[in-house]
């Protein structure tokens, strides 16, 4: 229902992820009934999880990882990684920088030109190691580097941005990206994002993504809701984007997933991700709290070293144990932060879900209290659900 804000603009009522319950059926099942697999192009896996591509968040040695633990990592090309053939002392230096410090010297050391020979060396450390070899770049940078991309043998391209569509207007000295032909052209499947609503979602899927990314500015680390004023609350514009991705399937017979981007701390966040329509989730600050992650206890954001605009920060985010644990467990925090897939099952057989379709069908309901309710205790002594 439209809300009037004043006499000359109305407004439709959002919902974030905090706003919501998942409400049990009629019937539960085991945990280990419940199928979690997802599909993205021709890639299966087990874990419907996708590490952000992210410096702090993934690199060579966590994009295996996460592999091997099936789920899956999305390498930043146009990062560290592929700006430095020895990252670590760069990610010592922004790990080590004081907060006033921070955002000149990340516009300093991202000043540093993107090298192709870098992309390459990058893709093929991850094959040869047996991980799927998933790469992101930003419209521009998937125009510069796309050729370099796909002779590399990439798995899978990300093309992100704060906001893409098909209807992108540029100076006429600037080359725009044309999405349609970029998919058409790649020889591996192409997701592009992000997006937060019904028509730009179903024009993506119709250019030829093979997912859609969902989101824009909740991640931990972002400051793009500030900077700009952009944004819809994840629940809200996962459900919307999830409504184009059928309405497309029914027109066409096309399945493409949608993927909840940003914002996603724990896994009762991931469950009502899926359960608003959500095929997948992508998320960064979790597993940036890894020890194998490559930010050293911090994240930041994709935008933080803009030379003109920064739409992120570094935020520190520790060390609370392994990535096998963050995924698969065995939990060793009581706040939700450990064993997602865990968490995705209990979920799961608590609500009756056998796979991820009847997961989407469940009931939400509207419940600001969710998180409060009687946990006073909890939150005045700064434990579990009160940190």
């Amino acid at each position: 229902m439209d809300i009037q804000i004043g006499r000359g603009k109305m407004a439709r009522r959002a919902y974030g992820i905090d706003e919501i319950a998942l409400v049990p059926g009629q019937r539960t099942l085991d945990p280990s009934l419940a199928d979690t697999h997802w599909q993205i192009g021709s890639i299966k896996r087990e874990i419907p999880i996708i590490a952000s591509a992210m410096d702090g968040v993934v690199d060579v040695r966590m994009a295996v990882l996460l592999s091997e633990l099936g789920a899956l990592g999305v390498l930043n090309l146009e990062g560290i990684q592929t700006r430095y053939a020895d990252p670590n002392p760069i990610l010592d230096k922004i790990a080590a920088v004081g907060a006033h410090e921070f955002v000149p010297l990340m516009q300093e050391l991202y000043a540093e030109p993107v090298k192709p020979e870098l992309i390459k060396q990058r893709i093929q450390e991850i094959k040869q190691q047996g991980g799927i070899a998933a790469v992101s770049a930003t419209p521009a940078g998937a125009s510069k580097y796309g050729e370099t991309v796909a002779k590399a043998g990439a798995d899978l391209f990300f093309v992100q941005a704060t906001v893409v569509s098909t209807a992108h207007l540029s100076p006429e000295s600037m080359a725009n990206l044309d999405l349609a032909e970029f998919c058409r052209k790649m020889p591996m499947p192409v997701v592009l994002g992000n997006c937060v609503t019904y028509e730009v979602t179903l024009n993506l899927m119709k250019a030829g993504a093979a997912g859609v990314l969902v989101g824009i500015g909740p991640g931990a680390a972002c400051t793009s809701r500030g900077v700009l004023g952009v944004g819809i609350p994840q629940a809200t514009a996962i459900a919307d984007c999830a409504a184009a991705r059928d309405d497309y399937y029914q027109e066409t017979g096309n399945y493409v997933p949608v993927i909840a981007d940003g914002g996603l701390i724990t896994g009762g966040d991931i469950c009502k991700c899926i359960a608003c329509g959500a095929d997948g989730v992508m998320i960064g600050s979790p597993f940036a709290r890894s020890a194998e992650a490559p930010g050293r206890g911090f994240h930041w954001g994709m935008a933080t070293p803009s030379p003109v605009l920064p739409r992120g920060t570094r935020i520190r985010v520790g060390t609370t144990g392994s990535l096998e644990q963050i995924l698969r467990g065995p939990a060793q925090l009581d706040d939700g932060t450990h064993n997602f897939l865990g968490a995705l099952k209990t979920s799961m057989g608590t609500l009756g879900a056998k796979d991820l379709k009847e997961m989407q069908q469940v009931e939400v309901v509207i419940a600001p209290s969710l998180l409060t309710e009687g946990k006073v205790y909890q939150k005045a002594q700064q434990l579990g659900m009160g940190k």
